[in-house]
């Protein structure tokens, strides 16, 4: 039997990058699957397209997860296509880099909303489908400087630390009703954002990882379907950092 042959995942900003390759890791272990996107563009319909010959259930969802409205509109959705949600996972995100003496407040602003309000909207909408079923999984996508920081990124780490603070305490709030909610916390992963860098700037990136290779979103994804599955049962309120030693 597969992992998670027989649930249903919820994955936000799954078109391309970390997120896809979560869809494809969960479609490959037999959930039906869930994504999320805030446009429908060419990104989202190849990555429909690509889950949909892994031979189980798939279906997009246009939204913005910055909105609570439109958050419960999916969340409602996906229940009346699929019958359940068993797994969500928070994966939405951008950056706005820059020092702060040169932020904006709407750098600030639009930051925090997708990548650390989404993550309550979402989460809000899916506990009470999950509280019915007295099951199910919630994995946040945080990142190495939410715990560490980083220079040019207050804006990003400070909404990737409270994901961190969010994930501990919902794990208290719903952890009787057979609910957990853990965060993954991914140091320097190779996607098609930081591909983009110098050569230098990835090979300084490298050598300071003792592992001495940046990360790939498969290596995330596999953390992800480990505290997906019943293999972490026994697994709430922590985060797991996928960064090759960096922050050891």
């Amino acid at each position: 039997m597969k992992l998670l042959e027989g649930k249903t995942a919820l994955i936000t900003g799954a078109s391309r990058g970390i997120g896809k390759a979560i869809a494809h890791k969960f479609a490959l272990e037999g959930a039906d699957i869930a994504i999320t996107n805030i446009a429908d563009d060419d990104d989202f319909q190849s990555a429909l397209k690509e889950l949909s010959g892994h031979g189980t259930n798939v279906k997009g969802y246009v939204s913005n997860a910055a909105s609570f409205d439109d958050s419960q509109r999916v969340a409602n959705e996906v229940v009346k296509d699929f019958g359940r949600i068993d797994i969500l996972v928070n994966n939405a995100g951008i950056t706005r880099d820059t020092l702060l003496m040169r932020m904006t407040e709407d750098q600030w602003d639009t930051v925090i909303a997708v990548n650390l309000k989404s993550v309550f909207n979402l989460t809000k909408a899916v506990l009470n489908i999950m509280l019915k079923q007295k099951s199910g999984s919630i994995v946040n996508m945080s990142s190495v400087v939410g715990v560490s920081g980083n220079a040019g990124q207050s804006n990003y780490s400070a909404s990737k630390a409270g994901i961190l603070g969010f994930t501990k305490s919902v794990a208290k709030e719903v952890g009787s009703r057979n609910i957990r909610c853990n965060a993954i916390a991914p140091g320097f992963i190779i996607t098609e954002m930081t591909e983009k860098l110098p050569e230098d700037v990835k090979t300084e990136w490298a050598n300071k990882i003792p592992l001495r290779r940046g990360g790939t979103p498969e290596d995330v994804a596999n953390t992800a379907l480990y505290l997906a599955s019943d293999l972490s049962s026994y697994v709430s309120g922590q985060t797991i950092h996928v960064c090759g030693g960096m922050l050891t």
